[in-house]
């Protein structure tokens, strides 16, 4: 008699690999690496189903780091990899792990593409707004003025701003996150369950080079007043509820209000739409200290996928065609060298 084996659920454990972590002491990578793997039971994933790959950066070491296929690929090219995995086999969970110099810098074109083509992936892009691998030069999303070996006067460059250029790419889901919070986890089930690329900035603190520097709005005593966890359907609420984010219809941006004994609609405030692509775009381009960090899902709103349009015009242009290398070969400007060539 056949007897019915039952598949057990994984487990946040089923998901490490025996290599030792090699980040320094306290990085926010431990933090994102340990939200992904207590993540992956929870939607339901499979490590013989899922592929993680990666640019190069610190957190570019993140493939190693999970029980499943990987590839630690060259500096920026990790969507063009994860492009050729998904495509060859559409039916793998790809995860793409980059940083803000691997994704922004020299691969800001792969990334562009990767957006507007709408490949069904998830890319989280770890911004610690400093080169960390290399020694701590300054990266396309340091601040103006931030100092470091290649920049020790000053960085003059304004700073790149990840989920601008996301959306500005195409993109159909931005969110936001940070390395410690509690809420990461679910902004990152948010994305996996988008169908279509899905980009994440995750800001994560890197302790040699950059420590602190998302500190005004991440540490907890300026949290509450500085940070706006935005969700589906509520009011764009922060400061315990009493301040919130309304429409200025004179320069169609947004503004802070103050907002009395909970009453935000007499205040203005406005409810979140994740469908609303003009006010995402107003969130992520929102000055921080006048403005808190918007954070969750910004933007949110499937379209069909880069590979779902490859594999329907493959079956078109095959419908009713029989396979035939030699003819293939044969075709269009073909010749025959029927002499022998001249003795050398």
């Amino acid at each position: 008699m056949n007897e019915i084996t039952t598949i057990r659920p994984s487990t946040p454990k089923d998901w490490e690999t025996d290599q030792e972590v090699r980040w320094c002491p306290g990085c926010g990578d431990y933090a994102i690496l340990k939200a992904v793997q207590r993540t992956m039971p929870e939607i339901g994933a499979t490590p013989e189903n899922t592929v993680f790959v990666s640019g190069i950066g610190c957190s570019s070491r993140f493939p190693y780091y999970m029980e499943t296929y990987g590839f630690h690929t060259i500096h920026g090219r990790a969507p063009a990899v994860a492009t050729g995995v998904k495509l060859a086999n559409p039916d793998l969970d790809v995860w793409i792990i980059t940083g803000d110099g691997d994704a922004l810098s020299i691969g800001g074109n792969h990334t562009m593409h990767l957006l507007r083509r709408n490949l069904n992936c998830q890319v989280l892009l770890f911004n610690n707004e400093i080169y960390g691998l290399t020694k701590g030069q300054y990266s396309p999303t340091s601040h103006e003025g931030t100092r470091s070996p290649s920049t020790p006067f000053g960085s003059v460059d304004h700073p790149a701003k990840p989920c601008a250029f996301a959306l500005g790419s195409g993109g159909r889901f931005v969110a936001r996150g940070i390395d410690v919070h509690k809420n990461l986890p679910s902004v990152l089930k948010a994305a996996h369950a988008h169908q279509g690329a899905a980009f994440i900035e995750i800001f994560q603190n890197c302790i040699v080079y950059n420590d602190d520097v998302f500190e005004p709005f991440t540490a907890k005593p300026n949290a509450v007043a500085n940070q706006l966890w935005v969700e589906h359907g509520k009011p764009l609420l922060f400061a315990g509820g009493t301040r919130g984010l309304a429409l200025d219809i004179e320069r169609l941006t947004l503004k802070v209000v103050d907002v009395t004994d909970g009453d935000w609609e007499a205040a203005g405030v406005i409810v979140h739409n994740v469908t609303n692509r003009a006010v995402a775009h107003m969130l992520v381009e929102m000055p921080f200290g006048p403005f808190p960090m918007a954070l969750g899902v910004l933007y949110d709103d499937p379209a069909p996928t880069f590979e779902s349009a490859v594999i329907a015009q493959n079956k078109a242009a095959s419908e009713g065609k029989t396979p035939d290398l030699q003819k293939l070969v044969a075709r269009g400007q073909t010749w025959m060298v029927e002499k022998e060539p001249h003795a050398i």
